[in-house]
């Protein structure tokens, strides 16, 4: 074995250990907000919405790994050596600025995610959620994720960075995502969201309206959210999307072909009754 392969396998053992360490976070936030969760939901909700996010998870996961999309992270790191920090030496500084730089850019495609007409579609699904609690985290279209693994592949292009770093930041990321999407009270949670998201801040960005949920875009850092404006602390009254349902994984899969439009448009064609 030389040495680049047992760097990468170490890289990948590293990797291994965090998904596991976010899967034990995962589960212990599940519990925490099944003993005392911010808000209830009917228990019809409740269980769609846990049985239709997990099986998301599974079937999107099996797509992905038999398309061998991680692999397009592994191709980009044949040509990582010509970004912008190529050059710095490994250790803690490239490491804090490649996460730096990373979650920044997980915020653009976020705010991208809803403005652009075309990724909406997509990323709708994740809004789609009537109920809002740590599997939320787990609920996303496969082409949405198919779309964010070449935008990160490209990252590492960019920055110039060893893919299973990206990929270790990844994972980091994935427990702020459970942690954020949990329905959870956090003590002092004023305080700790003027540094990082957290489930109030996130609980906004899942409002049933739009000009409450295109808001609070960050990930990790909440810095992003106060920098360009798109910051917003308020209690939504409902969550999830008027004209977006889905029972289960099919239909799931199904609604990125839906337009909001085209749902008010056949609603337009149903005859109205009389007064």
């Amino acid at each position: 074995m030389n040495a680049t392969e047992s760097v990468n396998n170490g890289g990948l053992l590293f990797n291994e250990a965090l998904f596991g360490l976010a899967i034990l976070a995962f589960l212990l936030l599940l519990v925490m907000e099944k003993i005392k969760p911010y808000r209830n939901f009917s228990h019809k909700i409740s269980k769609e919405s846990f049985v239709t996010n997990t099986t998301a998870f599974l079937i999107n996961n099996l797509i992905l790994t038999v398309l061998r999309a991680s692999s397009l992270f592994l191709i980009a790191q044949q040509f990582a050596s010509y970004g912008l920090l190529a050059d710095l030496d490994n250790g803690p500084i490239k490491w804090l600025l490649a996460f730096v730089f990373f979650d920044l850019a997980i915020y653009i495609w976020h705010v991208a995610s809803h403005k652009n007409e075309f990724l909406w579609r997509f990323h709708k699904i994740h809004h789609s959620d009537k109920s809002f609690n740590v599997s939320t985290g787990f609920r996303f279209h496969v082409f949405d994720l198919l779309m964010e693994i070449v935008y990160k592949s490209i990252f590492v292009v960019v920055i110039g960075v060893n893919a299973y770093l990206v990929l270790s930041i990844e994972i980091i990321e994935l427990f702020f995502i459970f942690f954020h999407h949990a329905n959870l009270k956090i003590p002092n949670e004023e305080s700790i969201s003027q540094v990082i998201i957290t489930p109030s801040l996130h609980r906004t960005h899942h409002s049933t309206l739009r000009k409450e949920h295109d808001s609070n875009y960050g990930i990790v850092l909440s810095i992003w959210d106060r920098i360009f404006g798109t910051r917003l602390e308020r209690v939504p009254e409902h969550i999830g999307l008027d004209l977006i349902e889905a029972d289960n994984f099919i239909q799931l899969f199904s609604l990125a072909f839906i337009t909001e439009r085209k749902i008010r448009q056949l609603f337009g064609w149903i005859p109205k009754g009389r007064k």
